[in-house]
């Protein structure tokens, strides 16, 4: 037992942490982001451990819009006294976060083929695919903060792709976690969806 948790205990413990945080996403509980910010520092240890070079640093960036996404559930745009609601993305927004997912995708991978050898560490083992999965958490990471739906359809997308991943790495503790993301993220968007169909027929109502 000792041995196990000495080679899993950290998977482990990051596991935990992240699904508390999914079910509090789901939820639209407001407690989702300190469990975020608790599961980005384990996860920052793994990753490093695994040589996932963009997944660690994506777990700063984790830890930074945790912050703001607590300040903005709890306020909303304007000081709301209810916090944030749930809102589509319009269409302008869609076009400037592809470019923002764009841009960040090409500056992810020219880091992670080049800083490595600067830093005379190993390369990451799958740069492409770990550019892209980092990419697109950035956006729907922001997303989420933003109380965005369409968040929760990217996260199906990357949630998959990082599972293939994980189970290439032998990360298995954080394969089954991103199985269960994957699930997560599908059951997120239409509990998000009724929370905004609700709403539309509670203003209507008030109309």
């Amino acid at each position: 037992m000792i041995e196990f948790l000495r080679v899993y205990g950290l998977e482990i413990a990051g596991t935990v942490s992240s699904l508390i945080y999914l079910y509090y996403s789901i939820r639209e509980k407001i407690w989702c982001w300190p469990w975020g910010v608790v599961a980005s520092g384990i996860s920052i240890l793994v990753f490093f451990m695994a040589h996932l070079y963009a997944d660690m640093g994506l777990q700063f960036y984790y830890l930074v819009v945790s912050f703001y996404g607590w300040y903005f559930w709890k306020h909303g745009r304007h000081n709301d006294p209810g916090g944030a609601v749930i809102s589509r993305t319009p269409v302008k927004q869609w076009l400037m976060l592809a470019f923002a997912g764009i841009v960040t995708y090409f500056l992810i991978l020219a880091l992670l083929l080049i800083v490595p050898q600067y830093l005379q560490i190993a390369q990451s083992s799958m740069p492409y695919l770990d550019a892209f999965t980092t990419a697109a958490s950035v956006i729907a990471t922001w997303m989420l903060a933003r109380k965005l739906i369409e968040q929760w359809l990217i996260w199906i997308v990357v949630d998959f792709v990082s599972m293939g991943m994980y189970v290439y790495k032998g990360l298995y503790f954080y394969s089954f976690l991103f199985l269960i993301y994957t699930i997560g993220a599908v059951v997120g968007y239409f509990e998000w969806r009724k929370s905004i169909v609700a709403a539309g027929t509670v203003n209507r109502l008030r109309a």
